[in-house]
């Protein structure tokens, strides 16, 4: 089963002209652990998702890649 794309973190640290140091920074993260968000290795768990979307002014659903139409965030 191929590796899926679950969350567009990376992307939405690019278009906010932010790096992966600074989230780690605010989160009080290690950076090897955003990297793994950012590369879809690891996926942040829901707590981390609402700060990060705080942190970057987004909705939880532009952060999250939903395959399935019929789901709703």
């Amino acid at each position: 089963m191929a590796n899926k794309d679950l969350n567009r973190l990376k992307l939405l640290l690019v278009e906010k002209k932010k790096t992966g140091k600074w989230l780690a920074e605010q989160l009080g993260k290690d950076q090897t652990t955003i990297s793994k968000w950012c590369t879809n290795c690891n996926q942040p768990d829901v707590e981390s998702l609402i700060k990060i979307s705080r942190l970057l002014q987004v909705e939880l659903s532009d952060i999250i890649i939903v395959d399935n139409p019929e789901v709703k965030i």
